[in-house]
């Protein structure tokens, strides 16, 4: 699975968390992991990990249409590769 970092900067309002949120689950992306802060501006930051094999590009271009999205910035990219350790439950015969 590829990794994502990114921020999105978005004006503050109830619903905006609930859209960011649907968009990134419509367009096949999964939440790693989320930071939001309330600047003094009434505006969010939000930073987010997100997985996918799908391209970035598709999220982040759904993003900004948004009405309350101001903008969006890749942070930086990562290649995740999934190990699977098998484990025998009945030991070494």
């Amino acid at each position: 699975m590829n990794q994502h970092n990114i921020t999105i900067e978005a004006r503050f309002c109830p619903e905006i968390l609930e859209r960011i949120l649907r968009v990134i689950r419509h367009r096949g992306f999964h939440i790693c992991s989320m930071n939001m802060n309330i600047t003094e501006s009434n505006n969010i930051n939000l930073a987010l990990t997100v997985s996918s094999q799908r391209p970035l590009d598709l999220l982040c271009s759904q993003l900004t249409k948004l009405a309350d999205v101001a903008g969006i910035q890749v942070l930086q990219q990562h290649q995740q590769k999934e190990k699977l350790q098998f484990m025998s439950a009945f030991g070494a015969m």
